[in-house]
């Protein structure tokens, strides 16, 4: 792996894409930062070459998490290298028990947007990941985890209830409002894990800004989430998995198990009819939990499988998504992170599996 200085001029050739359609002959990289300006050493300036794109954005992942819990530095760097060397240098971490602000610290590693620890019932979520509170604490361990993040929150929104035997909703709409009104109110936003139906309405009402998974998503509740703008991150590569953990539940929870493999069999279709509504659609891959990091390309394939067009699906992972979370992409002054590629990837999202340089804070790694 080759790492040059920050300092250094380097040259950026090629088709640069700036926008969908405002692509531009070349850039310049000068201290780390984007300029479209000829500048002083440019004779001595590293030059790479091809079709570039705003590092990639994976807007539901988990740096620091594994499907036991939190992990130590060491395991944490690794995941974010791999996210990294998929061209992946804007993560949201959607939830996790682990403190990475030392990466913050780390400009060779990707930028992350953080929502604090997932906040959740007790026994309604993963062992290990949340804090698990009753609703009347819920304002102010949402107030907490603001204060904590990166501003945004993530609440778990359905799980199994053991009881009932299938998933249900965690939160009275109540708690809810009185806690999505606690974050705005402290300048951050408010997500939630939501796979199944019932919790969504509520939620949306209360005022939240995003559903993730939101496989639950329904012909009444579609246009509820339009009109509020409110975004989904479908994850589809996780739901991917829900036929294996459907025979894995069976014996124990055969409803919750039907329920899954329904969510799962209408995924594409759910996606597409949000997608075809207005709803804002956004790259996530949940890698932290079960998956792997380094899986952001095969994301936004399964996007363009569900029905969304190429260019929409990669804009859910690059312009789209960094204007979504408040950061810039290949403009003037920016930070230097971006991916190149040898062919155009707004002809086949698939050319994103295959980055040919990776620029990081203006230093090109591999």
């Amino acid at each position: 792996m080759s790492d040059h200085k920050a300092s250094q001029v380097l040259h950026v050739k090629g088709r640069v894409l700036v926008g969908p359609e405002d692509v531009r002959d070349e850039l310049w990289v000068v201290d780390g930062r984007i300029s479209y300006g000829r500048p002083a050493g440019a004779d001595g300036a590293v030059t790479v070459t091809g079709w570039v794109l705003p590092g990639l954005v994976d807007a539901h992942c988990h740096v620091g998490l594994d499907h036991h819990g939190a992990v130590d530095a060491a395991t944490s760097e690794k995941q974010a290298l791999a996210d990294r060397e998929a061209g992946a240098l804007l993560l949201r971490d959607a939830g996790s028990p682990a403190d990475t602000r030392w990466i913050d610290d780390r400009e060779d590693l990707p930028k992350i947007i953080r929502a604090g620890r997932h906040i959740a019932r007790p026994r309604r979520y993963t062992r290990n990941y949340a804090h698990e509170i009753e609703p009347d604490e819920l304002v102010a361990y949402v107030a907490q985890e603001a204060r904590r993040g990166d501003g945004w929150v993530k609440l778990v929104g359905d799980w199994i209830d053991r009881e009932v035997g299938d998933l249900t909703a965690l939160w009275p709409r109540e708690a809810v409002a009185a806690a999505i009104a606690e974050a705005h109110r402290l300048g951050a936003r408010v997500t939630a894990h939501c796979f199944a139906e019932d919790s969504l309405r509520d939620l949306v009402e209360a005022g939240i800004d995003c559903v993730e998974h939101a496989t639950g998503l329904t012909e009444d509740t579609i246009p509820l989430f339009a009109e509020r703008g409110v975004a989904i991150v479908p994850t589809l590569i996780n739901i991917a998995t829900f036929p294996s953990l459907a025979a894995g539940g069976e014996a124990k929870f055969p409803r919750w198990s039907a329920h899954m493999r329904r969510l799962h069999e209408r995924r594409y279709d759910t996606v597409r009819a949000a997608y075809d509504a207005g709803i804002p659609v956004f790259v996530g891959t949940d890698a932290g939990g079960v998956l792997a990091h380094g899986l952001v390309a095969d994301e936004v394939a399964e996007l363009v499988k569900a029905g969304i067009p190429a260019l929409d699906a990669l804009s859910a992972t690059t312009w789209g998504a960094r204007q979504w979370l408040g950061r810039p992409v290949l403009e003037e002054g920016a930070p230097a992170d971006l991916v190149v590629y040898d062919e155009d990837p707004r002809a086949d999202v698939r050319v994103l599996a295959a980055p040919r340089r990776v620029v990081l804070n203006g230093r090109v790694i591999g």
